[in-house]
């Protein structure tokens, strides 16, 4: 099995660490190590692995015996016939009795075998799944967590560009009151120095809305406050962009969860299958029952000669016609013996075998057998699926990490080509060579080009940790 793709790395912190969500600032790996911990998804999941565990023990339990007792007692009132004399008497009588029955499957096509392995099956099926699951969920907040530092950094760069500006305004402001600039510049300045404020509003807001999305994801209760720390990345070429996108492929296959579920799946079809042809196979069970009874009735103590009738004929001689009798005796009858007697007296034992050979049963076996086989084909057109899925992720990753590279690199050009290109224009608008609205332009272009440096940096960031996702790289990197 692989590797669990998530370690918790932030030992030293406790939950009385994350009750002061206000004092402390969030690290990527707190970020993920909580989510993983308290995500809705992740709990949803983690009770499917808990119900597999359940379905492995119900398969145990058909390996083992089924035992019953059973007991119960009755009142007979009326007309009945007196089990004792044999004689209808009007009468109330009562019975009690109680019996202990045991099974056991000695053979049934080997459908408890499987069904234990299937059980196996799902099991790890579901660890997978709730990998797949949390994996998702890192990928998630990876995402999120450089959202909000891309926010940061575009934030400060709107805050340096409201100082150039007012700092500019200022400048724009003495020229025009020692009248070496017309009005129309001052107030080109002054529009500028309010898109630059509204720019600044703008990027406070996308900054405090990452910071909520990332806090809602984590399930954070009180997130008015939350923050997570500043981090510095190095932009560096991947080792992984010098690897071919087959060799990542072929380590992907190796690794990816998704590949392992449909694989599971595939298993648990094809043991589904077998169960379902188990149906078809003679089945031998041992049984073994025990009974007892008690009742109510008078008992028979002994017996007395009938002086009114003291013989009886019970048939003749051949030949003689001359009758045999026998005496006629009259039963005593005395209290029943006590119900634990009775107990003891009465109990009897039944044990033995039974074979039971499967006919016919209005087809339910075979349309059972075909329709497993068909699940067997569809889970494997499933694994193919994932694999021809998988193969287009991973060529799709590796495509959009060199591209977001090559993005990154054309954009750090750019801006250094702007920045010469603006403090140009500032020399020349500084000695009245260009107007403000000139100036403007070249500075709004050079916004954009520190905008767009930005934007491609944590694009190619990001893009390398689902590239190096694909390898089989955590996302969080312990030491």
């Amino acid at each position: 099995m692989t590797r669990f793709f998530f370690k918790i790395v932030a030992v030293a912190f406790s939950f009385g660490v994350f009750t002061m969500q206000a004092q402390k600032k969030w690290t990527l790996e707190d970020c993920v190590n909580y989510a993983l911990e308290n995500n809705i998804t992740v709990k949803n999941s983690g009770f499917d692995l808990e119900v597999a565990s359940v379905e492995k023990l119900a398969a145990v339990g058909g390996f083992m015996p089924f035992v019953n007792a059973s007991s119960s007692h009755s009142w007979n009132v009326g007309l009945n016939q007196n089990i004792t004399t044999g004689l209808l008497e009007n009468q109330t009588t009562q019975f009690t009795s109680a019996g202990l029955n045991v099974g056991i499957d000695i053979y049934n096509g080997l459908q408890n075998q499987n069904r234990l392995r299937r059980a196996n099956l799902s099991k790890v099926a579901a660890q997978y799944q709730l990998l797949k699951i949390q994996e998702d969920v890192a990928l998630n907040v990876a995402n999120a967590f450089l959202q909000i530092l891309f926010n940061k950094e575009n934030l400060k760069v709107q805050k340096q560009q409201l100082e150039n500006d007012q700092k500019q305004f200022n400048r724009s402001q003495e020229l025009f009151d020692a009248g070496i600039i017309p009005k129309g510049d001052l107030l080109d300045m002054k529009a500028t120095l309010a898109a630059d404020q509204q720019r600044l509003v703008v990027a406070e807001n996308a900054l405090l809305i990452s910071q909520i999305s990332l806090a809602q994801l984590l399930q954070l209760k009180d997130f008015k406050d939350f923050d997570i720390e500043d981090r510095e990345y190095n932009v560096e070429q991947s080792p992984l962009l010098m690897q071919t996108p087959q060799a990542i492929f072929e380590k992907a296959k190796e690794t990816r969860t998704e590949l392992k579920i449909a694989q599971s799946n595939l298993e648990i079809a094809q043991k589904d299958l077998q169960i379902a042809k188990g149906a078809y196979q003679p089945r031998l069970q041992g049984f073994y029952s025990f009974s007892t009874r008690a009742s109510s009735l008078e008992r028979v103590t002994g017996f007395t000669l009938n002086t009114d009738n003291p013989t009886s004929i019970i048939g003749f001689v051949e030949g003689t016609n001359q009758n045999v009798v026998q005496p006629n005796f009259n039963p005593t009858l005395g209290k029943a013996l006590p119900i634990l007697d009775q107990f003891e007296n009465n109990k009897g034992q039944n044990f033995g075998f039974q074979l039971t050979v499967p006919l016919f049963n209005g087809f339910a076996t075979r349309t059972a057998v075909q329709r497993s086989k068909i699940a067997v084909e569809r889970s494997k057109l499933a694994y193919e699926q994932e694999e021809v899925t998988l193969e287009r992720n991973v060529y799709t990753a590796f495509t959009d990490t060199k591209g977001a590279l090559n993005a990154y690199e054309s954009a750090l050009a750019t801006l250094e080509a702007r920045q010469e290109a603006f403090v140009y224009a500032q020399e020349r608008f500084n000695v009245g060579l260009i107007n403000s609205f000139e100036f403007n332009q070249s500075q709004t272009i050079l916004q954009n080009a520190q905008s767009e440096v930005l934007r491609t940096k944590y694009d190619y960031i990001f893009r390398t940790k689902i590239l190096e996702f694909y390898f089989g790289i955590p996302i969080i990197k312990t030491p």
